[in-house]
Order: C-alpha cells, then sequence, then structure tokens
C-alpha cells in the first residue's frame, strides 16, 4: 500500500474521527514487525505490552518490566515507521504516584523515542493522566478488559454487561476524553455499548472485541499472521498463516542440509586468479557487512 510521503503524526487520530475515516492500528515489538506493519498502511504502530506473552513467553502482561518496553520500542522506532508509535505503560508503573508515572513515561519518550503512551484505566487513573499531560505527554485511554486487571477481574471477561456497568463505562469514557486523552482503547465490550460510547465522544475509539461501530480496530501482530498459538479469543481474525508456512519452510531446510542439498554451489564463493582477494557485494548489502564487522 502506497502512502505519502509525509509521516503521520498524532493528528490522524482526530482527523479520521472528524472524517469518519476508520482507523486501523496494529501492534509491532523489534524492527521488523514496525517495517510490516507500517508498509501494510497502518495509521499507528502500539508497542503493547502484550509483548509479555507473544515474544517474553510470560502467561500474562503483569511481569513485563519498564526496562522491557523501553528495549522493544527503540527497536520499533528504529525502523524510522513514519506513523505514531504509541507504547503501554506496564503493570506498576502507573499504579504508585503521579510523579512515578511521569518519570516512567518520560522514559519511553526522552529513551525509546515514542509519540504517546497508553494506560489503562478509568476515574481512578485521571490524576496520574492529569500528570501526564502537564507533563506535554500525549494519552491514549483503555476501558473495558484492562488485562494488567486480571487478577482483579478474576479472568479475561466481557466488560458493560448490565445498565449499571453500561452507564458507568460510558460515564468514564466521557471523563477520559473530556481530561484530553487524544484516544481510548475499548477491549471485550459489547457492541451496542462500543457504539453508544463511540457517539458520544470527540475522541476515537480503537476497538478490540468491541464490535464494528469503533472509529477503528487494533490487532496484536502475531494472533492476525499466525504467528502465536497461545490464547486465540473470538474477536481475532487470522489473515495469514505464517507461523505454519514458517514451519514448513524450516523443515525443508533441515532435510536439505540432511541430505547435503544446501548449501549447493550457487551458495559458496570460489577463488582465482580473476577475483580480488576480498569478496565483492552482491548487492544484497550483505558481504558489505561481513566486511564492516556488522554481520
Amino acid at each position: 500500500m502506497q502512502r505519502s510521503d509525509k509521516p503521520l503524526t498524532l493528528r490522524v487520530f482526530s482527523r479520521n474521527k472528524r472524517q469518519g475515516k476508520k482507523l486501523a492500528v496494529v501492534t509491532a515489538y523489534d524492527l521488523t514487525s514496525a517495517l510490516i506493519v507500517s508498509a501494510g498502511g497502518a495509521d499507528a504502530i502500539l508497542v503493547g505490552d502484550s509483548l509479555g506473552m507473544v515474544i517474553l513467553g510470560h502467561e500474562n502482561t503483569l511481569p513485563v518490566t519498564m526496562d522491557d518496553m523501553v528495549h522493544h520500542c527503540r527497536a520499533v522506532v528504529r525502523a524510522k515507521p513514519r506513523i505514531p508509535v504509541i507504547a503501554d505503560l506496564p503493570y506498576g508503573s502507573f499504579h504508585v504516584s503521579p510523579e512515578d508515572t511521569v518519570r516512567n513515561a518520560l522514559r519511553l519518550v526522552k529513551e525509546a523515542g515514542v509519540n504517546a503512551v497508553k494506560v489503562e484505566g478509568g476515574r481512578h487513573r485521571l490524576e496520574v493522566i492529569e500528570a501526564l499531560l502537564k507533563a506535554e505527554i500525549p494519552v491514549m485511554g483503555h476501558l473495558g478488559l484492562t488485562p494488567q486487571s486480571v487478577n482483579r477481574l478474576g479472568g479475561y471477561r466481557v466488560q458493560g454487561r448490565g445498565k449499571k456497568a453500561a452507564a458507568r463505562m460510558v460515564d468514564e469514557a466521557r471523563l477520559l476524553a473530556d481530561t484530553g486523552c487524544f484516544s481510548l482503547v475499548l477491549e471485550c465490550v459489547p457492541s451496542d455499548l462500543a457504539t453508544e460510547i463511540s457517539q458520544s465522544i470527540k475522541i476515537p475509539t480503537i476497538g478490540i472485541g468491541a464490535g464494528a461501530g469503533c472509529d477503528g480496530q487494533v490487532l496484536v501482530f502475531h494472533d492476525m499472521l499466525g504467528l502465536f498459538d497461545g490464547l486465540s479469543p473470538k474477536f481475532v481474525k487470522q489473515y495469514a498463516n505464517l507461523g505454519e508456512q514458517a514451519c514448513q519452510s524450516i523443515a525443508t531446510f533441515v532435510d536439505e542440509v540432511r541430505q547435503g542439498v544446501f548449501p549447493g554451489p550457487e551458495h559458496g564463493y570460489e577463488t582465482d586468479s580473476a577475483e580480488s582477494s576480498s569478496p565483492k557485494d552482491d548487492g544484497s548489502g550483505y558481504l558489505a557487512g561481513v566486511e564492516n564487522g556488522k554481520a
């Protein structure tokens, strides 16, 4: 997908909401995934604390640290994706005090180079969100199923069912919008409630398991491409099965190595009087990397 040479900024969120154009957000956790997401034409990258499961092998997002987030955000930003990069503030990084929250968020902005941070929670997070905004750090809100609250919620459950719960979520969404969040993730929320929230606030909603009435959607990179065999929520649509293709490719490589098929003559180098003592770059840039000590 071709996009303008002009890089997107966070203004894409308000502009698309105003124009009625849906936003597409995808997670990324390293340079390669960031390059793919950007080349695919997404509007923004979310470096989610979901990396705790799909990258680091934890059972949930709770063990993810600030150092983990800084490390992976740096790799994403190095891809120069030319679209906004938003980072999750991990569990424990905004739960103690507004001062600690700002200090942790500044690491993501200053050390890693992200454009904004995401904070889970509603009314009880207003103080830290206000502190972040005063520090000139844009904030994406997150309501509904908040994975960092998995212990309190008793598991991964749909949120906002029932009149009281729905009314409370609408109220919290309005609070976050009025406080100054530039967008709001709605996760595992009944579709009719997510539509009501989307129509009642000025900032865009980004749904994940919240139906088509949201102003945009976000999916986890590994889930949508079939790269992760762990938990597969109902709301995930798998657009490819790259995990199976990768396994088949590795199996073919292993078989060819064992049979002596790979490497063939075309994969090696020869020395003769017509050649320089140094290997020549074949155009891939790899040999130049070897000579420079990069490979």
